[in-house]
């Protein structure tokens, strides 16, 4: 299986399996094994690179000192048989709780004097939690052996690059994270703010052969990993330093693990278990410089929370701009940070929206930064983005020299897509963002320089929509279109840039009459603007645009697959994409790219397996495991790589039709019981042939039945005779078919499995091709008509508007009222009955006094 779906199998067997243990806490568990399993494998594949056996194995133990010390010195550490995870593993029912304990203390006695400060303590947290899996020895033990036959199957060899193993564990702490409440913005930053503020940095260091970030409230680590592989496009990830501080210790040994797993070299990690604020990064005197200064510091610190700023008017972080109020840290923050950026380096912070505008010494530190010019952009972001908490928040650039003296403003609050309870950015939302940071873009109701004179005249004060207006426009209501009819001249010419790309087509639609208002001349509106010449002309030059598309894809990605770096290539057809839609209006590029990652998603998995395993993964299959009461169990077999489905469509093609008429032959026999049904008689229906809901034959009373209309001699009788015949017949051909659909259903699966693991290099390459291929440019070439859907929507909701004045609508309603008068007329009562109704018809009149 691949890595999506190995991830998302071990994280619906954990939070199955975590019970009642809180997500928060059971993380550490299942994460802190795998990390054991890192390190264990890690050593073994070491080990058999120097010529060890499997069955050498089991003399790897601590009385051979030269094996120690190899380990160590290479490695950093030293895990014996006894204590490896395949060991574990092998001994099945022997294993017990304790193995996990002795492991770990042996591990921590283990450790090389020069990878201490990567691995001491490492497993604290795991060790102390254990008790927790259970009451007993024996429920520890079985809560134990479930999670390692769990997490088993993660390939942790450095073949596979550590992408699979990377992805899983982000993807279990995300999961962990969502499940986790307001404690998830302690270990967690949503992986698409990571990619953000990833992007932005990665382009500011794109040109340095050498860089060191740091992240002083470090989580998990997911900031610092997304930065590094961002970066990692533009240089070799050998050549950046990663520093990392955090507060809690489980968090803090969780951004180690996750560091080391990414196949980090330990001499590249500095790490430390201390509060930020209180305790800041040592100065090392025998480093120049000796004050920790990195190219790029990104952090997402805790929001507003209370420090003490007693005693810190001295300290270098603060001295030069003043110090935040105790009640709320977020500036100590982001001047901790920005002390800590080299003069050419850039950092990015995460805050919540009251920083921009809340008063007293923060607007003083707001002042100074301003002043300094060092503020380089403000991204609103969507509310809702974070778990554990709905507030708005922000992602602020600081620079400690600019060229510029502007301030980039962005509303990216708009831009989002639900996902559960929080809101997502989506890939086209992160690209727009960056593009218009490194563009430093004005766009409107998106983004805005501003410049210093600006925010001094609004006093400093720099929340967003003082400066970017992203409302949308309040509905109009022509009072004279609303009684007299006609469509607003003024609304129609909203739509100014579709009337751009289509000149011809307003006249085409609407009539005018010498008054700002309009007449539409169709009755027909989809049918007119489709059919137009304007629009059929701009669909053929959108279509023009992508000729050779498909072939240019065909040979980036499938002809030379084996070249395609993944880290790269989207980012190269995301800007073909960009460049073949440099001059088509209306078409927004964002939703081609979102189009474009879509697709990625897939084509990249399946290239992280070609890349490990080569062209050879496309022909192989896997059992096809399902989970069965709690047991794992395999049903008929998949493609690695390609879809059974899809190979069936293209190589198969005559069997699969086959077994769809028969299928759809069934479905039909099914319609053809209904009809039956409706033709019994009343009394026919309420016998017993039928079941009790009278929506299907009770088959025992139809044979029953039809025994006793054996001799049938009136009409009724025979007529019903006739139809419980066409049932029985109705009823052995669909059994009939349903065993023939099974047992072709069956041949066919096992003819697939043959044709995949059999299929010659052009037959797989065009496979890929409608793998890969096809549904993007599907999908890409729809984009146009979309627009069109979206052009029409907007016209017909104006001539809806005003398509009833309120002149028709009174006419209708005195028209109304006459009528009902005349009926009125025709009806009759006693005395006080004809008065009732005379005041009635009066009161319709409008003849009735007050």
């Amino acid at each position: 299986m691949n890595k999506q779906q190995l991830a998302n199998r071990i994280w619906e067997s954990a939070n199955k399996m975590r019970s009642k243990i809180e997500a928060n806490e059971y993380k550490d568990y299942i994460l802190g094994f795998i990390f054991y399993k890192f390190l264990s494998d890690k050593e073994v594949e070491f080990l058999k690179k120097n010529d060890w056996e499997d069955e050498d194995f089991i003399e790897l133990i601590e009385d051979d000192i030269d094996t120690v010390n190899q380990c160590k010195n290479n490695l950093g550490y030293f895990i014996s048989y006894n204590n490896l995870f395949s060991t574990w593993i092998h001994m099945g029912k022997d294993f017990d709780a304790s193995n996990v304990t002795d492991a770990l203390s042996a591990f921590e006695r283990l450790i090389n004097d020069s990878h201490k400060k990567v691995f001491a303590g490492i497993f604290d947290t795991l060790q102390t939690g254990l008790s927790k899996l259970g009451e007993t020895s024996n429920a520890r033990t079985k809560a134990i052996r479930n999670l390692i036959l769990l997490i088993k199957d993660i390939p942790m060899d450095e073949k596979q690059g550590y992408d699979v193993l990377g992805f899983i564990y982000e993807y279990l702490i995300s999961n962990f994270a969502a499940n986790a409440g307001k404690k998830a913005g302690e270990f967690y930053t949503p992986h698409e703010v990571s990619l953000l503020m990833s992007e932005i940095v990665a382009n500011h260091l794109k040109e340095r052969e050498h860089i060191e970030i740091y992240d002083p409230t470090s989580g998990s680590g997911s900031l610092l990993i997304n930065i590094g592989h961002s970066v990692s496009k533009y240089m070799s990830k050998d050549c950046i330093q990663y520093y990392a501080q955090e507060l809690k210790e489980n968090t803090y040994n969780l951004t180690r693990m996750n560091l080391v797993m990414r196949g980090i070299n330990p001499s590249n990690i500095f790490t430390r278990n201390a509060d930020t604020l209180e305790e800041d990064w040592p100065v090392d005197t025998n480093s120049y410089p000796p004050v920790l200064r990195v190219d790029a510091v990104v952090s997402n610190p805790p929001y507003s929370q209370q420090w003490v700023p007693d005693g810190k008017e001295s300290d270098a972080r603060y001295s030069d701009y003043g110090l935040a109020p105790k009640s709320k840290a977020d500036y100590a923050f982001l001047l901790h940070d920005l002390y800590h950026v080299k003069p050419d380096g850039i950092m990015t912070i995460v805050l919540p929206h009251g920083v921009l505008f809340r008063g007293g010494e923060e607007e003083k530190l707001r002042t100074q930064l301003i002043e300094k010019n060092q503020i380089d952009a403000i991204i609103g972001l969507p509310s809702n983005i974070f778990y554990g908490t709905g507030i708005p928040t922000i992602i602020m650039v600081l620079r400690q020299k600019r060229e510029n003296d502007d301030v980039l403003i962005i509303d990216a609050s708009k831009g989002f897509v639900k996902e559960g309870k929080n809101n997502k950015l989506q890939a086209s939302d992160i690209k727009r963002i960056v593009d218009t940071y490194i563009k430093r873009s004005s766009v409107l109701k998106y983004s805005k320089k501003v410049s210093r004179d600006e925010i001094r005249k609004n006093d400093y004060n720099l929340n967003i929509p003082r400066y970017v207006d992203s409302s949308e426009e309040a509905e109009n209501w022509d009072i004279y279109a609303i009684m007299m009819g006609g469509i607003p001249r003024r609304e129609i010419e909203q739509l100014g840039k579709y009337w751009k790309a289509f000149p011809d087509l307003k006249s085409e639609l609407f009539k005018e009459n010498g008054t700002p208002y309009l007449e539409l001349q169709t009755k027909k509106l989809k049918e007119s603007i489709f059919n137009s010449k304007d629009v059929l002309k701009f669909i053929d030059l959108y279509q023009s645009v992508f000729n050779g598309f498909d072939e240019y894809l065909m040979n980036h990605l499938v002809v030379h697959m084996e070249e395609v770096l993944p880290v790269k290539e989207e980012e190269i057809l995301g800007k073909e994409i960009f460049r073949r839609l440099e001059d088509i209006p209306l078409i927004d590029k964002y939703y081609a790219y979102q189009i474009l990652d879509n697709c990625w998603l897939e084509i990249a998995i399946d290239f992280d397996i070609i890349r490990t395993e080569g062209k050879d993964s496309i022909r192989k299959v896997d059992p096809n495991m399902v989970m069965k009461k709690d047991e794992e169990k395999q049903e008929g077999w998949k493609g690695r790589i390609l879809p059974f489905e899809l190979v069936q469509k293209f190589c198969l093609a005559d069997e699969l039709a086959c077994i769809i008429n028969k299928e759809n032959r069934c479905a039909t026999i099914v319609s053809e019981y209904t009809e039956l049904i409706e033709g019994l008689s009343e009394e026919d229906k309420d016998s017993e042939i039928l079941n009790e809901s009278k929506d299907a034959f009770n088959s025992k009373e139809v044979t029953k039945k039809i025994k006793e209309l054996k001799n049938a001699s009136t009409d009724d009788e025979i007529s019903l005779r006739e139809i419980l015949l066409k049932y029985t017949m109705l009823v052995a051909e669909e059994k009939k078919l349903k065993k023939e659909v099974k047992e072709e259903v069956a041949n066919l699966h096992l003819k697939t499995k043959k044709v995949i693991e059999n299929l010659s290099e052009q037959q797989a390459l065009e496979l890929l091709r409608e793998k890969w291929i096809v549904p993007l440019i599907e999908r890409l070439s729809n984009l146009p008509n979309q627009m069109v859907v979206d052009f029409e929507k907007k016209i017909q909701k104006i001539c809806e508007k005003y398509d009833t004045t309120l002149i028709q609508i009174e006419d209708k309603i005195h028209s109304a009222e006459k009528e009902l008068c005349l009926m009125m007329d025709e009806l009759c009562g006693d005395e006080f009955d004809m008065k009732g109704i005379e005041l009635f018809k009066e009161m319709l009149s409008g003849k009735l006094d007050n």
